[in-house]
């Protein structure tokens, strides 16, 4: 094995700030999102997931379907098919029509 290598990625440890994550809760990472796989308490490093498809909350009036790119608004706390002012956080897992509250995406990596 190279010497080089570090682990795989999937799992990051994530130097919390001052506020308390709930486990399940979106994180943005500069340009990335991850789901907290535990809760993280503040000041507190946690596990963060960053790959895989997971069901995520959404703005209900977006209709998306499979494939679509969905953002990450972070200033709303939820999933969107709007790029503008958000952050590109994967590709939609299934289909999510008007009045969905959720939607599963695959996040990117």
């Amino acid at each position: 094995m190279a010497l080089n290598y570090v682990k795989d990625g999937d799992v990051l440890d994530y130097q919390n700030g001052g506020t308390a994550i709930a486990a399940g809760a979106v994180v943005l990472v500069g340009k990335r999102i991850g789901v907290a796989l535990s809760a993280i308490a503040a000041n507190a490093i946690g596990p963060l997931g960053m790959v895989g498809v997971w069901n995520i909350s959404k703005a209900s009036a977006d209709v998306v379907a499979q494939g679509d790119l969905l953002y990450w608004d972070n200033t709303n706390g939820r999933l969107t098919t709007s790029a503008s002012g958000n952050t590109l956080a994967g590709f939609a897992d299934a289909a999510a029509g008007n009045g969905a509250t959720t939607v599963n995406i695959k996040i990117n990596a």
